[in-house]
C-alpha cells in the first residue's frame, strides 16, 4: 500500500498545532498548573489518535470524495482512534513524569481528562474530513473547468474549419470554369489539407511543426489559385517543433492575410510565418506586405476579416486563461503584423 507521506506529514503537523492550541487553552483555564503538564498529555494523545486514524483509515473502503471510510467504518474508526490515542498517550506521558493518571489522584481528573479529549478528538477529525472534501471538490471542479475549456477550444475549431472550407470551395469553383487542370492541382492539396484536419480534430492540441505543416498545405492551395502573385516564408527553427500549441491557430491569420492584404494588390505580396523563442514564452508571427490598414479606422468588410482574428484572440484566450496575448500592427501600404505571444509554463505543462 502506498502511502503519500507528504500528506501525512502536512496532516501530522496541524494535529500538532491543534494540540498546542488545546495545552494554551487549558493552561489559560488552569494557570497554577505548569504548562509542560497538558503539553505532554495533549502531544501525546492528539500524535497517536492521528497515527491510529489516519493510517488506519486505509484498511476500510474509503470514499472518493473524502478519503474517509464509508458509513458506520468512519465512525468506528473515529471511536476506536479517540480511544486508543487517549489509552496510549496518557500512558506515553504517564511514563514521561513518571507517574500514573490511573492511581486516585489521577481519577479524579480523568473525567475532565477524557471530555477534553472526545471534543478535541471528533473536532480534529470532523476538520480533516471537511479538508478532505473540500480538497476532492476542488479537484472536481478544476477538472470541469479544463474539460470546459477543452469544449469549448473545439467549437471554436469547428467554427474556423467551415469557414476556410467555404471560402476555398468558391475559389475553387470558380477556377474550375476558367482553368481545370489548375482546379484538379488545387483539389489534390485540399484533399492533403483534409486529411492533416481531420487526423488532428480530436486532439486540442498537436505539435507546432504540424500547425506549420498545415499551413504549407494551405498555402499551397492558395499558391495554385494565386500562382506568382502569392510568396510565403515559414520559419520554425528545430528547437521548437515539438511544442503543443491548438490546432488551427495560424491558418485563419493567414487566410484574412492573403483575402484582405495580398489579394487586393495587383502584384500580390508575401506572406512570413515565423516562430521563435523570447523570454518566458513563445513568440508567433504572421506579416504581410499587403494593403495595410489604419488600425483605428475599421476597413471594409471588417466583419468578415475579423472574424479569424476574434476568433484566435478567444481561442489564445481560452487555451491559456488569460495569459496569452496577441498584438496587430498594420500601415497602409506597407502591410500588416500579427504576434501571438504564448506563456512557456502553460506550453511546457499543456496535457
Amino acid at each position: 500500500m502506498k502511502f503519500d507521506w507528504l500528506a501525512k506529514l502536512r496532516f501530522l503537523l496541524q494535529t500538532m498545532a491543534f494540540c498546542l492550541a488545546i495545552s494554551a487553552i487549558q493552561v489559560a483555564f488552569l494557570p497554577d498548573r505548569p504548562y509542560e503538564v497538558p503539553l505532554v498529555y495533549s502531544v501525546c494523545i492528539g500524535f497517536f489518535t492521528w497515527a491510529l486514524i489516519d493510517f488506519g483509515r486505509h484498511t476500510f473502503a474509503s470514499a472518493k470524495e473524502t478519503g474517509w471510510p464509508k458509513g458506520g467504518g468512519g465512525l468506528v474508526l473515529c471511536i476506536g482512534g479517540i480511544v486508543g490515542g487517549y489509552v496510549l498517550g496518557t500512558l506515553s506521558a504517564d511514563r514521561w513524569f513518571g507517574w500514573s493518571s490511573w492511581n486516585a489522584q489521577g481519577r479524579a481528573q480523568l473525567p475532565v481528562s477524557i471530555l477534553i479529549t472526545v471534543l478535541a478528538g471528533v473536532a480534529a477529525t470532523y476538520f480533516f474530513f471537511t479538508r478532505n472534501k473540500a480538497r476532492y471538490l476542488e479537484t472536481r471542479m478544476t477538472e470541469a473547468r479544463r474539460q470546459a475549456s477543452e469544449a469549448r477550444l473545439k467549437l471554436l475549431e469547428t467554427q474556423l474549419e467551415p469557414h476556410m472550407l467555404f471560402n476555398t470551395l468558391a475559389n475553387l469553383r470558380a477556377l474550375i470554369g476558367i482553368d481545370p487542370p489548375r482546379a484538379q492541382v488545387m483539389l489534390d492539396h485540399m484533399n492533403s489539407y483534409l486529411r492533416a484536419t481531420l487526423s488532428g480534430s480530436r486532439a486540442t492540441t498537436h505539435p507546432l511543426a504540424a500547425e506549420f505543416a498545415r499551413l504549407q498545405d494551405y498555402l499551397a492551395l492558395m499558391t495554385v489559385r494565386m500562382g506568382p502573385r502569392l510568396g510565403c516564408t515559414l520559419d520554425l527553427p528545430d528547437a521548437l517543433r515539438d511544442l503543443p500549441v491548438p490546432p488551427l491557430l495560424l491558418q485563419p491569420l493567414v487566410e484574412n492575410a492573403i483575402r484582405h492584404g495580398l489579394e487586393p494588390q495587383v502584384d500580390g505580396g508575401h506572406i512570413t510565418v515565423r516562430a521563435q523563442a523570447e523570454p518566458g514564452g513563445l513568440l508567433l508571427e504572421v506579416a504581410d506586405t499587403g494593403v495595410g490598414f489604419d488600425v483605428s479606422v475599421p476597413p471594409p468588410g471588417a466583419n468578415d476579416s475579423s472574424f479569424g482574428l476574434a476568433q484566435v484572440r478567444e481561442r489564445v484566450a481560452t487555451a491559456y486563461e488569460g495569459r496569452g496575448r496577441i498584438e496587430l500592427t498594420s500601415t497602409p501600404g506597407a502591410g500588416t503584423t500579427i504576434r501571438i505571444h504564448l506563456p512557456l509554463a502553460a506550453l511546457n505543462t499543456w496535457p
